[in-house]
């Protein structure tokens, strides 16, 4: 009989958990973006940074990262925070996860499934999916 109140209650907390936290708004992934990859991908993400000419290969141009109106999310993360590099020209980007770190913040990635992500590392994502052409 315990267990028929407790599980309840317990869904119960993790809902309301879930609902105070909220995905970051891009002004605060431009911030970071800003301080982060600027230098490279330029102040509008479009790959021409003070730093661009110094690589072999171009810095990404961020703006066009959506295919098909589609924004990459779980690509974009995972390039981010170093897990995936493959096809990437170049290896001169940084990998950021170490630097990402902090409260999590529900994110779906395009799979419908909330997944925790460190709030700096949503916040960046949330920007550059604001800054698609």
């Amino acid at each position: 009989m315990i267990y028929k109140v407790l599980i309840p209650m317990g869904f119960l907390a993790v809902v309301a958990a879930c609902a105070e936290v909220s995905m970051p708004e891009p002004s605060e992934g431009a911030r970071l973006y800003n301080e982060n990859c600027a230098q490279c991908h330029g102040a509008s993400g479009g790959g021409n940074g003070p730093w661009a000419d110094s690589f072999d290969q171009p810095p990404s141009d961020l703006t066009g990262l959506s295919v098909d109106g589609e924004f990459p999310r779980a690509r974009v993360l995972s390039v981010i925070d170093g897990y995936d590099r493959t096809g990437l020209p170049g290896h001169e980007m940084p990998e950021f996860g170490l630097l990402l770190r902090g409260d999590t913040v529900p994110v779906d990635v395009g799979d419908g499934v909330l997944t925790p992500t460190p709030r700096p590392l949503a916040a960046l994502l949330t920007y550059l999916e604001s800054i698609q052409d």
